[in-house]
């Protein structure tokens, strides 16, 4: 195996003579079962869309030696600076370490088994050290074996945490949202500071968190609270929020993810089909009965990522499912789904609406300890922690 593993070269993606063999990888890489149904991602023609809003980033590609060279396996990776923990002495305040984010690892399917899936995460691992990172981390689906055995078995990577992906469809129709409620749309420096001054203890929360804030796929920052209506509740300022808060309140913000890939839903049987393509018809045409129709998956559709999902008091997860109420009836006609990634024990998934059909209820996250130096010695091993209630997940790397 080490010895075919030989045979390929490893190095950096090229984007002027790479590309239409890296799309083709990752096409034979996408194909399904046979006559299941699988989902399929088109990244538009850019293979580093979806690394490439981080900090920074790389992609390697495997390439046979010889004459004739081939592209047979590709990886991508990102570096940045997350929370992994708080110091409590007397106040919390976040500690932070450098991580290196693996996504997209393909290898043809005529070499597997040969180590070259081994020999692309120990390269790109190389990389993550001689950019700081002290931890590298991937997700992988729960039932992924191949992937699993190789990181977990092979590459010395341990389970580490289980987000749940919870979706939901757009419809013709609105959703209603509460007359109790007011939702707001925060400008972009008040929702910074809030989220830093609330929620940078979180898991995963990006130093740079001012970046997401200004990428054009940011959609916005939208605040829920009980107690009064849209027409009479005024944002008075981080400070004044903060120092009296109302009794419940929820914040989460939008991020436009068909700027990166689109989805497909392929080997759907043709029932199924005509089944999603009546109900969708019987929504536009009679939106007054709220039909739960099936949006068109079955072609390319776009997807609206809700991150930063948090809030305070008893109400606060039904505050959290009134702003996605809000941002679906928001996504009408720009996108076919809104999507959310929790962690297992979130407190405001409950508040959360979703199609159980459509999500998936764990998800595997895998991480490894690289270095030592970086981050806070209160920490320890990161990878050894218990799991927090809350997560963070960074839009630029779903």
């Amino acid at each position: 195996m080490e010895e075919e593993a030989r045979r390929v070269a490893i190095r950096e993606y090229d984007p002027e003579t790479d590309r239409s063999q890296a799309e083709a990888v990752d096409r034979m890489c996408e194909v399904g079962p046979s006559g299941e149904t699988s989902l399929y991602t088109d990244l538009l023609g850019d293979p580093l869309a979806r690394v490439r809003h981080s900090p920074a980033y790389l992609m390697l590609v495997a390439e046979t030696n010889g004459p004739a060279k081939q592209l047979v396996g590709l990886i991508r990776g990102c570096v940045k600076t997350v929370t992994c923990g708080k110091k409590t002495h007397r106040k919390e305040t976040p500690i932070y370490t450098k991580v290196g984010y693996i996504l997209g690892l393909r290898v043809s399917p005529t070499h597997r088994r040969m180590g070259i899936g081994l020999h692309l995460v120990r390269r790109m691992e190389s990389w993550f050290r001689q950019k700081g990172a002290e931890y590298s981390y991937m997700a992988t689906e729960k039932d992924n074996e191949a992937s699993i055995r190789l990181f977990t078995g092979r590459c010395g990577y341990s389970k580490f945490r289980t987000p749940s992906i919870l979706v939901h469809p757009v419809f013709s129709h609105r959703l209603s949202v509460s007359r109790h409620v007011s939702i707001l749309r925060l400008p972009v420096r008040d929702a910074e500071s809030l989220y830093r001054r609330r929620f940078s203890t979180t898991e995963f929360f990006p130093r740079d968190f001012d970046a997401i804030l200004s990428n054009p796929l940011y959609l916005g920052t939208f605040l829920a609270v009980t107690g009064s209506t849209s027409d009479t509740y005024r944002w008075p300022g981080v400070d004044s929020f903060l120092g009296s808060s109302p009794d419940s309140w929820a914040v989460a913000s939008v991020w436009d993810c068909g700027g990166v890939f689109r989805l497909e839903v392929r080997g759907a049987s043709r029932a199924r089909r005509l089944i999603a393509a009546i109900s969708r018809k019987i929504d536009r045409a009679a939106k007054w009965a709220r039909v739960p129709a099936v949006p068109d998956l079955f072609r390319p559709f776009s997807v609206w990522f809700l991150f930063g999902i948090g809030g305070e008091g008893e109400e606060a997860a039904e505050m959290a499912g009134e702003i996605c109420r809000h941002v679906h009836n928001m996504a009408r006609g720009r996108a076919a789904a809104v999507a959310a990634e929790v962690a297992a024990c979130e407190p405001l998934r409950s508040g959360i609406p979703h199609w159980r059909r459509l999500s998936c209820a764990e998800d595997l996250w895998c991480a490894k300890r690289l270095a030592e130096e970086y981050s806070d010695g209160e920490v320890g091993d990161w990878t050894n922690s218990a799991p927090g209630k809350s997560i963070f997940v960074d839009p630029r790397e779903v």
